[in-house]
């Protein structure tokens, strides 16, 4: 997640600024679940989704709409409201947020004062998103403020395995993400995919993984088809977008999506493969193009 360009009523915007906007609006209201149809052209051997916030200027159902018929199964990062619209329009949320704050990424696990406000908004969301068939919520590790390594995965291993079991018990999958601190978000914790496999393997839950966001690790580490081949057990979703700049996954940036997709499905993924990248040109006609380049 980059959260660094995008539009919102034509003026230049975040994710941060997304999760603002979308804490003013959220209401307790929910609707009730419909039946998830399949999409009408599904991907082959990979799941793919978008992110809501890249395509805010488009209805969300609308943007559903749009999105099923190009083959994608989910939109992505919404909150609990949202999450029955888009099952009324065939697809799932395929991660979904249990709150929205506007520190939603710097207040993460790795603060231990943070873990009854973090477990509770999960507890409390947990039980909708299996209602609602949602089957990711999205976690953060929390700035560093200070803290070492050390201090940070003794406190993030404590704060996940207390929500673990419910985790389990309703059968959806905490995603601790993983962001770069180079351009993006300075201070992060949870920075590399070490750290944060180790805190997932230390947990040793099922229903909780990392949220291995490709565009973050090619900034911070590179070598993203061996790391995800190596850390496969530990990731349980994925993130798209160009680099540099977060956009369209074309020849304007450095990776081989196309590559990356197939060695994603090669390891036997069955999770989503969300997309994040903000459109510089029409931003259907660009997650098309995403959706094909990811069609392995």
């Amino acid at each position: 997640m980059r959260w660094k360009v995008g539009r919102l009523e034509g003026d230049l915007v975040t994710r941060r600024d997304a999760l603002r906007t979308a804490a003013a609006a959220v209401t307790a209201s929910l609707l009730p679940g419909a039946t998830v149809q399949p999409s009408n052209r599904p991907t082959v051997r990979l799941k793919q989704s978008a992110s809501r916030w890249c395509y805010r200027s488009i209805s969300l159902p609308d943007l559903c709409k749009a999105g099923k018929a190009m083959g994608l199964a989910g939109i992505d990062l919404l909150a609990p409201e949202d999450w029955p619209v888009v099952r009324q329009n065939g697809l799932v949320c395929s991660m979904g947020y249990a709150a929205i704050r506007d520190d939603f990424i710097p207040r993460g696990f790795n603060d231990p004062a943070n873990h009854d406000l973090l477990v509770g908004e999960l507890e409390r969301a947990l039980p909708l998103a299996q209602q609602h068939g949602v089957p990711n919520l999205i976690a953060m590790f929390g700035n560093r403020q200070g803290r070492s390594d050390a201090q940070a995965t003794e406190a993030c291993v404590t704060g996940l395995k207390r929500v673990a079991p419910s985790a389990e018990r309703y059968g959806v999958t905490i995603c601790v993400e993983l962001l770069n601190s180079k351009v993006d978000h300075k201070d992060y914790q949870g920075d590399r995919t070490a750290f944060g496999a180790a805190i997932i393997e230390a947990i040793g839950s099922p229903r909780v993984k990392l949220l291995y966001d490709i565009y973050h690790m090619q900034i911070m580490e590179g070598d993203v088809i061996r790391t995800i081949r190596q850390h496969a057990a530990h990731i349980g979703h994925f993130h798209t977008g160009g680099v540099p700049g977060r956009h369209e996954l074309d020849d304007t940036q450095e990776l081989n999506y196309h590559a990356i997709a197939r060695a994603i499905a090669d390891t036997g993924f069955t999770g989503f493969v969300a997309h994040e990248f903000v459109p510089t040109r029409d931003p259907l006609t660009s997650l098309k193009q995403g959706v094909e380049v990811c069609s392995v």
